[in-house]
């Protein structure tokens, strides 16, 4: 594992006084001569309030409180005395890995960990050289206690705040090395449970979502968005609808159609008087259901041209040489985002500057996109990054933000634009369908030489960053094949292969990324082999697991649901699921499911779910658990109900009466236990959701010798499997 040193830039500001410094790869921090155009991490306030930014987008997972405890942890800050501020949209805010800000991958906490550390410990040594030299005493003399400057020899004291009256910042700023940061086992905020400050405000409705912001003059505004990409509209009763009362524009777009008037009521009732005619579109005829049997006979076909998304060893050589191959074939369907909150933004174009209010897992592109739009520089454009009521890799695309800046620009005063719940699925941006086909190839005494896994699924890297991401690294989409891999298992040939297979729909990154369709084929496979083998699927995969964390989850996920006690009614079932980079540290994560058959309907219940998570160090066990749970949860709804079906490239499905989620009432228990390894946080947010289908395809695997394998399991594909 490799740890970031990425350039930075920071600023902390007090009254009287202001550190300013880049950060460079060594930790040594410059001091800058213009520090009014740096960002701020840290200001102390006399009183000893220190406000901190959060810098990265929040969207439940609680990175807000996260980031800034990583701050207050270095700088030996009294958490009670910490505001804690959403950062502006700046360069010096930048993810060190994304190179932008941006929230995706679960990658926000490790790839700011030790810039932010720096930012911490850069500040307290200032404090404590400005101390020193008020005192005349060696600094390494001096101590910190929360928010005090502690001289033992003389019994002296002093909070930050009356520090900051009179300290000042030094030409050239002290380097700080990674030994000089404090050590993990002294942390006493960052791997403990501290209180998150935005539950009050969630829990009272004063939380501010995009969806609430109010402006003076504002307009109101939806947009019926074409069914399918480049579907312009051909013709519409566009003039009628401009004649209703309160309605004062009808604007045509790119692929929509805008309506804008005074009161949301009127705009949504014009909404559904409208009428359009879309041209044919990329995805005109294009039908789901009919071409997944072509993506099975892709993934056959192995003179079908694929993109090689990653291998170790030979697995052709080892395949060819097997005593035999053990080959099975996976299907999922596309997945929509059913984020809670409607997609929503508003947006003030004026002839000289921009303002957008937004929720989005991108704000450094919003701010781009709107600068564009409006004919700007990027820095007239100020983008209040607002909580998002889910985001979930929908809010990673941008189009809800272009949509309320053309808008706005076009109308002339401040719009506020929101999507309809229908409008919104229509215009879902799926987390593709794929078609997966995994070759094992065995010995005569059944230990696994080599393994082929072989996709077929859409793209979703150049609908989201562009064909020359994928054009960059060498056609490979990253986020269709993430977890495509069998690194934890001792296999030693290993390829895995993407059949691309365009239709012109809409994608997106889905949580999970791709070990909601990978891991749950790789994961069915191994408890496939296993069953041949005459093991126990659990003894089976401690047995070929090479990695001692992947052991580890695995181990703990059984002893919870004391895996050798039988049932009555009910089976278990295992799957094991990574999540992160290989160069960064991946987390990991093994959970027991136990599932209920009804045989004669076909209906499965998922009675509880038993995780055993290892995000490295937890800078918010709890929080983890409750992000871990949340990852459960969503990947039992996917197991079970959601699908998205497209008929002529339309999205069939209208609202959550035939997109189906999750109910409170059919929610497993669950239980969780976080395993801490290491002094590093790694990825937790989509941790848990690639080890659901498998363990559940596997509980009925186990209680009935049928393999479920295609998802979601609906009541009816679980019957035709029982009866096959």
């Amino acid at each position: 594992m490799t740890d970031l040193a990425i350039p930075r830039r920071g600023l902390l500001a007090g009254a009287g006084l202001t550190f300013a410094f880049a950060f460079t790869a060594s930790g040594r921090a410059a001091a800058q001569a213009a520090p009014a155009a740096l960002n701020a991490y840290v200001r102390i306030a006399p009183d000893g309030t220190i406000a901190i930014q959060a810098p990265a987008p929040e969207m439940g997972q609680a990175t807000n409180i996260a980031l800034p405890l990583i701050v207050a942890e270095e700088l030996d800050a009294d958490w009670s005395r910490v505001r804690i501020e959403t950062a502006a949209i700046r360069p010096a805010y930048d993810h060190p890995v994304f190179r932008s800000q941006f929230v995706v991958a679960s990658l926000t906490t490790r790839g700011y960990w030790m810039p932010l550390r720096i930012a911490g410990a850069q500040a307290r040594r200032v404090l404590l050289d400005a101390v020193a030299a008020r005192w005349g005493v060696p600094v390494d003399q001096l101590t910190t206690e929360p928010s005090t400057v502690v001289h033992a020899a003389s019994g002296r004291r002093i909070g930050y705040g009356e520090v900051a009256s009179f300290a000042t910042v030094p030409a050239t700023l002290p380097e700080i090395a990674p030994a000089a940061l404090k050590p993990v086992a002294s942390f006493r905020l960052v791997g403990h449970d501290v209180p998150r400050q935005d539950i009050t405000a969630k829990a009272t409705g004063a939380a501010v979502y995009a969806i609430d912001v109010r402006l003076p003059g504002m307009a109101h505004a939806t947009v019926a968005r074409s069914p399918r990409i480049g579907a312009r509209p051909a013709s519409h009763n566009g003039a009628e609808i401009a004649r209703r009362p309160g309605i004062t524009h009808v604007l045509p777009l790119d692929q929509g159609i805008a309506i804008v008037g005074e009161r949301i009521e009127a705009v949504l009732a014009a909404r559904r008087a409208l009428t359009v005619q879309w041209q044919d579109g990329e995805a005109a005829g294009y039908d789901s259901e009919a071409a997944l049997a072509s993506y099975l006979s892709d993934v056959r076909d192995r003179a079908k041209p694929a993109v090689a998304a990653g291998a170790t060893g030979d697995a052709a050589q080892a395949l060819a040489g097997a005593a035999r191959v053990h080959a099975a074939e996976f299907t999922t369907d596309d997945l929509y985002h059913a984020q809670m909150e409607p997609l929503a933004c508003v947006a003030s174009v004026r002839a000289d500057a921009v303002e957008v209010w937004a929720g989005t897992q991108w704000p450094s592109l919003v701010r781009d996109r709107a600068a564009q739009i409006a004919g700007v520089p990027a820095e007239r454009v100020t983008v209040h990054m607002l909580t998002m009521g889910g985001g979930f890799g929908r809010r990673a695309h941008v189009d809800y933000a272009v949509e309320a800046v053309e808008i706005a620009k076009a109308v002339g005063r401040p719009v506020k634009v929101m999507a309809t719940r229908e409008d919104d699925i229509a215009n879902a941006h799926v987390r593709p369908m794929t078609a997966q086909r995994i070759e094992v190839g065995l010995d005569a005494s059944g230990k696994v030489l080599g393994w082929r896994h072989r996709i077929a699924a859409g793209l979703v890297v150049p609908r989201l960053y562009g064909q020359a991401r994928l054009d960059a690294q060498r056609g490979v989409d990253h986020i269709v094949t993430y977890h495509a891999n069998v690194a934890s298992y001792d296999i030693p040939a290993h390829a895995a292969e993407h059949v691309y297979r365009e239709h012109g729909l809409r994608t997106a990154p889905w949580r999970g990324i791709g070990a909601g369709a990978n891991a749950f084929a790789i994961e069915a496979v191994i408890d496939d082999l296993a069953r041949q083998a005459g093991a126990d699927p659990v003894a089976y995969r401690l047995v070929l697991m090479k990695d001692a964390r992947a052991r580890a989850v695995v181990e703990a996920a059984a002893a919870m649901a004391e895996w050798s006690r039988r049932r009555e009614g009910s089976s278990l079932g295992i799957g094991f699921a990574k999540l992160g980079l290989p160069q960064l540290g991946e987390s990991m994560a093994a959970t027991v499911a136990e599932v209920a058959i009804d045989r004669s309907n076909g209906q499965l219940r998922v009675v509880k779910l038993w995780c055993a998570a290892d995000a490295g160090l937890p800078v918010q066990p709890r929080n983890l658990a409750r992000q871990v749970e949340g990852s459960l949860l969503w990947g039992v709804s996917s197991a079970l109900t959601e699908r998205v079906t497209y008929r002529d490239g339309a999205v069939q499905q209208h609202n959550f009466t035939d997109y189906e989620i999750l109910r409170a009432s059919a929610a497993p228990a669950v239980e969780i236990r976080v395993i801490r390894s290491g002094e590093v946080p790694l990825p937790g947010g989509e941790l848990g959701l690639g080890t659901v289908a498998p363990a559940i395809s596997n509980a009925v695997l186990a209680a009935t010798g049928k393999r479920l394998n295609a998802l979601p399991f609906t009541p009816d594909r679980v019957k035709a499997a029982l009866a096959a």
